[in-house]
C-alpha cells in the first residue's frame, strides 16, 4: 500500500455511518478597526455621516453658492423658489438658502458647546456628590432644586436678565442642562464606589482624588459620551425655541429659530420660509440622535453582546 493512500477505520458490521457534513457554525469574523466598527454599527456611520456632512455645510457655507445672509433686497422679497433663489427670500427680500446654510453655524456652535460645557460641569459635579458622601446632601439638593424648573423655563428666565447673543444663550442653556448631566454621573459613581477593587485602593492607602481620576472617571467616559449626544440635540432645539420667541440670537444673526419665527405669520401663503429651516433642524436633531443611540449600543458590553 502507498504511503498516499488513506486508511480508515474498519466499520462493524451493521453499523451505519452517518455521513461527514460541513461545518455550518462557523465563528463569527469580528470586524476590527474604524471602518469594521461603522460595519458593526450602521447607526453610528448613519448619524454620524449626516452630522459630519452638516458641520461641512456650515464651515464652507460662503463656498456653496450663497450670498450675504443679511443682504436686504425689497424689490425681490417674498420670490417663491426658483433657479435663482434655491429657497425662496423672505419678507426682507433675503435670500432663505444663504440664510439657513449659515444658520447651521449657529445652530451647531450652540449644541456642541452645550454639550462640551454641560459634561465637564456635569461630569466635576458627579464625581464629587457620588463619591464624598458629606458632599452628596447639600450638592444634589440644589441640583433637584435646578431640576425643578423646566430646562425652556430656566433658560428663558436666564436670558431675560441678560442681552441677547450666542454666549449668553450657550450660558443659559449650559446651566438648565448640568442638573441632569449631574444626576447621571452620581448614579454611575455610586455604584462604581462599592465596588472591590475601589475597596482595595482604599485599603491599600490610595488618595481620594488619585481613586477618583484612576478607577472611577474612566469608568463614567461612556455613559457620559451618550448623554452628550442628547445634550446636543435638546440644546439645539431650546435655542432654535428660544430664537423662534425673541429670546435666544438677535435678529441679526441667522439663526432656524429666526427664520422661522420671521416666517410664521406667512405659513399660509409662503411656507417655504419656515419649512427649510425646520427640515434642516429636524435632520440635524435625528443624525444625533441616531449617533448617541449607535454608541449607546457600542458601548454597552451588555447590548453589544446581543448584536
Amino acid at each position: 500500500m502507498s504511503a498516499s493512500t488513506t486508511t480508515t477505520a474498519a466499520v462493524p458490521p451493521g453499523i451505519v455511518v452517518a455521513p461527514q457534513l460541513p461545518d455550518l457554525m462557523r465563528p463569527v469574523q469580528v470586524r476590527r478597526g474604524g471602518l469594521g466598527f461603522l460595519r458593526n454599527h450602521p447607526t453610528v456611520a448613519i448619524g454620524g455621516g449626516l452630522l459630519l456632512l452638516l458641520v461641512l455645510v456650515g464651515i464652507f457655507a460662503p463656498y456653496l453658492g450663497t450670498v450675504d445672509p443679511t443682504a436686504l433686497a425689497p424689490a425681490k422679497r417674498t420670490r417663491a423658489p426658483s433657479a435663482d433663489f434655491w429657497f425662496g427670500t423672505d419678507l426682507l427680500g433675503r435670500d432663505v438658502y444663504s440664510r439657513v446654510l449659515y444658520g447651521a453655524r449657529v445652530s451647531l456652535a450652540v449644541g456642541l458647546s452645550v454639550a462640551a460645557l454641560a459634561s465637564l460641569a456635569g461630569l466635576a459635579i458627579g464625581l464629587v456628590s457620588g463619591f464624598v458622601r458629606w458632599a452628596d446632601g447639600i450638592v444634589m439638593r440644589f441640583m433637584d432644586g435646578l431640576m425643578s424648573i423646566p430646562p425652556i423655563l430656566l433658560a428663558i428666565a436666564l436670558m431675560a436678565l441678560t442681552r441677547g447673543s450666542v454666549g449668553n444663550v450657550i450660558a443659559a442653556i449650559t446651566v438648565a442642562e448640568i442638573p441632569r448631566v449631574s444626576r447621571l454621573v452620581r448614579s454611575v459613581v455610586l455604584s462604581l464606589r462599592e465596588q472591590p477593587y475601589v475597596d482595595a485602593a482604599i485599603a491599600a492607602g490610595t488618595r481620594t482624588p488619585m481613586i477618583i481620576l484612576r478607577h472611577i472617571l474612566p469608568n463614567t467616559v461612556a455613559p457620559m459620551t451618550v448623554q452628550a449626544t442628547y445634550v446636543c440635540a435638546s440644546a439645539m432645539i431650546v435655542e432654535a425655541i428660544l430664537s423662534f420667541i425673541g429670546a435666544g440670537t438677535p435678529p441679526t444673526i441667522p439663526s432656524w429659530g429666526n427664520i422661522m419665527a420671521e416666517g410664521r405669520a406667512l405659513w399660509q401663503v409662503k411656507p417655504y420660509i419656515v419649512f427649510f429651516p425646520a427640515v434642516f433642524l429636524s435632520v440635524t436633531v435625528l443624525a444625533v440622535n441616531l449617533l448617541g443611540d449607535g454608541l449607546r449600543d457600542a458601548l454597552d458590553p451588555r447590548l453589544a453582546k446581543r448584536l
